[in-house]
């Protein structure tokens, strides 16, 4: 039987700090590399920053790292770290 995991993602703290920057603490699993993972996104404004989403400094995949991306923005815009 094949089963099929999907990436997955945790909000483990976040804390705003003066000049609209919000930093988010995240843990979670990649699915395609089957390895657990933590990390930091920094956002500026509306734009997240870090090593954890960086096409050439993060240690998860492509597809997990857009996850990442993706959802971050998406909670971010839903103001999820107010």
């Amino acid at each position: 039987m094949n089963e099929r995991q999907d990436h997955e993602l945790t909000i483990i703290d976040f804390m705003k700090t003066g000049h609209h920057t919000c930093f988010v603490q995240v843990s979670g699993f990649d699915a395609e590399y089957k390895k657990k993972f933590e990390g930091e996104v920094k956002f500026v404004g509306d734009v997240p920053y870090g090593d954890l989403i960086h096409s050439q400094r993060s240690h998860v995949s492509s597809s997990c790292r857009e996850f990442i991306r993706e959802d971050l923005i998406y909670r971010h815009k839903g103001r999820q770290f107010e």
